[in-house]
């Protein structure tokens, strides 16, 4: 108590140390993954709201998120200025504007912890009861409210952890509570004394043994024989991908590293691997290549535009070539990159961001396509961060397959937490899953989440490895997000009733 008596005293020293601990939680997540700090970084940050009036606690978890977003997501920099045209000073603050927005959500949540607290007059061992469940349900609402970002999420980082065992049970979110009760146990130590100091570190102890204990449970177990599979990625610089003298040996470079590795069970391009839609190179290039794979015993999947004859619409697809045509539609949109939201206000937008194929229509079926007589879950890019969509394949996929074009972020910490994103989704479903991009980094995922290959970055390459198909349900896969949002939910509103009849 006395280390908080201190920091009472000194209210700014608390504000930098909480744009610090803010700043330095990426740093838990790929590439650099010094995965401890997903918990000391929160635990600090904790202390920091714990006896904060409503407003200082606001403008905590503000500077906070300033941190934690100004240095996770400064690739949106990348992608805006080099790759959407826009002038450096308008790049720098539409992503100055971004990081600001996502602030909030840290800032909201701890505003709304300490008036609750103060509200309902919660000790401080109850407050340090109430702090993971409100940290889970920030991210929870981040992960959907405005199309989502669930992005740096804590749950993340625990693929590679002794708390891994929750992401299957309980999802990302499950995982993410998982770390904040730990990182509240810390806090406890400091903040406690006598038997309830020992009670914090007890209840870590056993979050960590249960992790432990359910990363032995094997939820899903292989069927079916074991395919193999090679990943195309041509490394197309971004500048390039559109130019009409590029189109020509774009072609070239897919059919010669295609013909060259006939025979495997599956070939994979990644997203919009052609610059053009299917309907323009079906006939003279997709098909033929294809009926010469299939002669081979290889089925072929794309990422292509698809264009709807009938209304003109676009679609971000992902094209499966077996002896028939499967197509899904990419669902689950990025703001700004595939559509504009609000067009009617924010429509102008688009006269200083330019980005090809930008005005894009929205699938509606289910992310499931057929390849070698298996189901198989299909996500594009960005939806495999969205845990909740990628289940919707299960428990008919047999594994997954995720196409992408992280050449949009450069050379940046993007692609290295996409991939990580990849493998908390592989995780989560107990399911392999084949990852091709255009640039990198492409890899082959085990139903552990761990790499059983992976490519070079920014390199020509044929990455080949097999796969294994997967039958069974994860926990999480069954029920969702859903248990431990609707936990968390419910703490609040019984802490609340409590108050309330006292």
């Amino acid at each position: 108590m006395r280390l908080m008596e201190w920091l009472a005293r000194r209210p700014r020293l608390g504000d930098f140390l909480a744009l610090g601990a803010g700043a330095v939680l990426p740093l838990a997540f790929a590439p650099v993954e010094w995965r401890v700090l997903s918990i000391l970084s929160p635990a600090l940050l904790f202390l920091l709201w714990l006896g904060a009036t409503p407003r200082r606690a606001f403008w905590r978890g503000y500077l906070f998120g300033l941190g934690q977003f100004g240095v996770g997501v400064s690739w949106v920099y990348n992608s805006i200025h080099l790759f959407g045209n826009a002038v450096a000073p308008l790049a720098g603050l539409f992503t100055a504007l971004f990081v600001a927005f996502l602030a909030l959500y840290p800032a909201v949540t701890g505003g709304l912890l300490a008036r609750f607290g103060r509200r309902f007059r919660l000790s401080m061992p109850a407050m340090l009861a109430v702090l993971p469940f409100g940290w889970v349900l920030y991210e929870w609402v981040r992960g959907w409210l405005f199309t989502g970002f669930p992005w740096l999420l804590l749950g993340h980082p625990q693929v590679d952890t002794w708390l891994g065992g929750y992401v299957p049970t309980l999802g990302t979110y499950g995982a993410s509570l998982a770390v904040a009760l730990v990182a509240t146990a810390l806090a406890g130590l400091v903040v406690l004394a006598g038997r309830a100091r020992w009670l914090a570190l007890g209840s870590a102890a056993i979050l960590v043994m249960g992790g432990m204990l359910l990363s032995s449970v094997q939820w899903t177990r292989p069927a079916g024989d074991v395919l193999t599979v090679s990943i195309v990625q041509p490394s197309i610089a971004q500048e390039d991908k559109w130019r009409r003298e590029q189109f020509q040996p774009t072609l070239d470079v897919y059919e010669k590293l295609t013909r060259a590795h006939f025979g495997r069970d599956l070939i994979v391009w990644p997203e919009s691997a052609i610059p053009a839609t299917f309907g323009q190179v079906a006939e003279d290039y997709l098909l033929p290549l294809a009926a010469d794979a299939r002669a081979h015993g290889t089925a072929l999947v794309t990422g292509i535009f698809v264009r709807d004859p009938t209304d003109g619409t676009y679609y971000n697809s992902l094209v499966a070539l077996d002896g028939g045509i499967d197509v899904y539609d990419k669902r689950h949109l990025v703001p700004f990159g595939e559509y504009t939201p609000l067009r009617g206000l924010l429509g102008w937008i688009d006269r200083y961001v330019v980005i090809p194929m930008s005005d894009l229509g929205r699938g509606t079926g289910r992310p499931l396509l057929s390849v070698n007589g298996y189901p198989v879950g299909a996500s594009i890019c960005y939806e495999d961060a969205f845990g909740e969509e990628v289940i919707e394949a299960l428990p008919e996929a047999a594994y997954l397959i995720n196409v992408s074009n992280d050449a949009w972020f450069g050379d940046s910490l993007a692609p290295w937490q996409h991939l990580e994103l990849a493998r908390v989704r592989s995780l989560e479903t107990g399911r392999w899953m084949v990852r091709a991009t255009n640039t990198g980094v492409s890899a082959v995922i085990d139903a552990r989440g761990r790499i059983a290959a992976i490519s070079p970055q920014f390199e020509l390459h044929v990455l080949n490895a097999e796969i294994q198909p997967y039958v069974g349900v994860t926990p999480y896969a069954r029920w969702g997000n859903w248990p431990v949002a609707g936990m968390a939910i419910l703490v609040f509103v019984l802490l609340a009733g409590m108050r309330w009849r006292r």
